[in-house]
């Protein structure tokens, strides 16, 4: 590997790594490396960067279990691993809102490397949110209370792939939505397993429910969080171009795929991981 140069993006999130080639065997350590850098950024980014799928498939190995192929999304042909995210003017995108990946599962995955493949002229950034400063942010009195609820996440947004064409007054389709993803209940304040961090657990994508409140004050007070969360101060904004790798660290971001690009196409590789073979070490 090459003399690694980090350009941090901002104090609180995100950052810009030099000096690393994908074409060459990414090596134990090299993969330390990075995986530390992960660690410390939340987010990092890789310009300019030739990455094949069995490259995508043996760095994503490197960091922990990958993901089976997706749910909902199509994967990228001969390749059931890599989620194939391609949206244009007859399929425009559906991850337009703040979300941590899949919070309705027991245990969301560690992480994602997205490689993008094309992008449009103008438009298609994606932000990413730092959950811990949020948390850091919150006045002390918030944070003790917090501290003793749970929340409950469900599908979110995926609601509207089982509502399409239902009859008014029925919802099968979007029973059986339920039944196949599920809910889960995370506490609201989290510590992240490596760096030990308190984090506010929550996103708008996912989180409908406070624990043991009746719907109006969950209501208020997810309303309250989620303002909060949306301050530019925790963000990070990056513009994409082609060839470009990004690693998050989903167990403490949260990020929001803009989708103002429309006609133009937008089509991008991407690995989710599972877990962190790295936490129990």
């Amino acid at each position: 590997m090459n003399q690694i140069t980090v350009n941090k993006l901002t104090p609180k999130i995100g950052a810009e790594i030099v000096g690393l080639d994908f074409s060459e065997t990414l090596t134990d350590l090299n993969s330390d490396k990075i995986y530390n850098l992960l660690i410390e950024n939340k987010v990092i980014f890789f310009r300019n960067k030739k990455m094949s799928p069995e490259t995508h498939i043996k760095f994503a190995k490197s960091l922990g279990e990958i993901e089976p192929p997706h749910p909902v999304y199509p994967n990228v042909q001969n390749y059931p691993e890599i989620v194939l995210l391609e949206n244009n003017k007859k399929n425009p995108p559906d991850t337009d809102v703040w979300h941590t990946d899949v919070t309705f599962r027991p245990n969301p995955p560690f992480a994602s490397i997205l490689y993008s493949q094309t992008i449009p002229p103008v438009g298609g950034d994606t932000l990413w949110s730092c959950l811990t400063s949020i948390y850091e942010a919150l006045p002390n009195d918030i944070q003790i209370y917090l501290e003793k609820l749970n929340a409950v996440h469900d599908m979110g947004d995926f609601r509207n792939t089982f509502t399409k064409n239902e009859p008014l007054g029925e919802a099968a389709k979007l029973n059986k939505g339920f039944n196949k993803f599920g809910s889960s209940i995370h506490p609201i304040i989290k510590v992240h397993p490596i760096t030990k961090k308190k984090l506010l657990y929550i996103n708008p994508g996912f989180t409908n429910h406070i624990v043991g409140l009746n719907a109006s004050d969950s209501q208020n007070l997810l309303s309250y969080l989620f303002n909060l969360m949306n301050k530019p101060e925790f963000q990070v904004r990056f513009k994409w171009t082609e060839n470009t790798i990004a690693i998050w660290d989903n167990r403490c971001t949260m990020h929001y795929a803009l989708g103002d690009y429309m006609p133009y196409e937008r089509k991008m590789h991407r690995v989710t991981i599972l877990n962190d073979k790295r936490e129990k070490l």
